[in-house]
């Protein structure tokens, strides 16, 4: 099957036009006539990703964060963007990346799903589907029982399988009402006040935000960027079976890029 027609398949599901503006989704690396009988999947292209796919034999790798962001001037080996994107050449590896369309057609109910949140609205509208109903970035919904903050952070950390999260907030508040954010999230935090939930789960929270944020009455379960969103792997995995039968699929390993001592 060619690269194109793989494209086109995703793209049904997880339209370009769903992304936001600033992102950089799509094909980036290699070219839409590439036959391809095997896709490796990854969150991020890495070193150890990319080394991942080529032991593998991939033909396509297929990951949620892009690569590219920014133009790109000099592509050099003196430059680690610069090698990957030599490397996958030199593999002939085509490399397609599905970040904010993801989040918006996938991710939010991924994340929700993993958190069995109940009576899901969007927590940020970026639009409309098809048949004129919101999407957009993040989940806000019920829990299925009321929980003190504490026991809600254990919560999270069994339901994403994470070794730990950061909390801001009283843990002895109780929690009835959670939104999700997949990613970097604390753009959604005005969101969530106006939902008027209790917490939200997301990652990369600094400091300030996270006092900012339990000040105005938000707690704030920071379990990372990765571990918010990993769970992209193993569900493109299966999302790739289904619609391509032929076509081997391949992932990297689940594991954190950092350590905690």
């Amino acid at each position: 099957m060619k690269c194109k027609e793989i494209i086109e398949v995703l793209e049904q599901h997880y339209p370009k036009s769903a992304a936001l503006s600033w992102d950089n989704v799509g094909l980036l690396v290699g070219s839409d006539q590439k036959e391809v009988q095997k896709i490796f999947v990854a969150l991020d292209v890495t070193d150890e990703t990319l080394e991942e796919a080529v032991r593998a034999g991939a033909d396509l790798m297929i990951t949620h964060h892009p690569m590219l962001f920014s133009p790109v001037k000099r592509i050099t080996a003196e430059d680690f963007i610069g090698r990957r994107i030599i490397r996958l050449i030199q593999e002939d590896i085509a490399y397609y990346a599905m970040h904010t369309n993801f989040d918006v057609k996938g991710m939010a109910d991924i994340n929700a799903e993993a958190l069995k949140l109940q009576e899901c609205t969007v927590l940020e509208e970026t639009g409309t589907d098809s048949e004129g109903n919101p999407e957009g970035i993040g989940r806000a919904g019920v829990l299925g029982r009321a929980m003190e903050l504490e026991e809600f952070a254990s919560y999270v950390k069994e339901c994403l399988n994470l070794p730990g999260v950061l909390v801001y907030g009283e843990t002895r508040e109780k929690i009835s009402r959670a939104a999700v954010s997949g990613g970097s999230g604390k753009s959604m935090i005005p969101a969530a006040l106006a939902k008027g939930v209790q917490v939200l789960v997301t990652g990369d929270i600094d400091y300030h935000t996270g006092i900012d944020a339990a000040a105005q009455g938000l707690c704030i379960v920071d379990a990372g960027h990765y571990g918010t969103e990993s769970m992209f792997i193993g569900h493109m995995k299966e999302r790739l079976a289904e619609l391509f039968p032929t076509l081997e699929v391949e992932t990297a390993r689940i594991r954190q890029p950092f350590v905690i001592y």
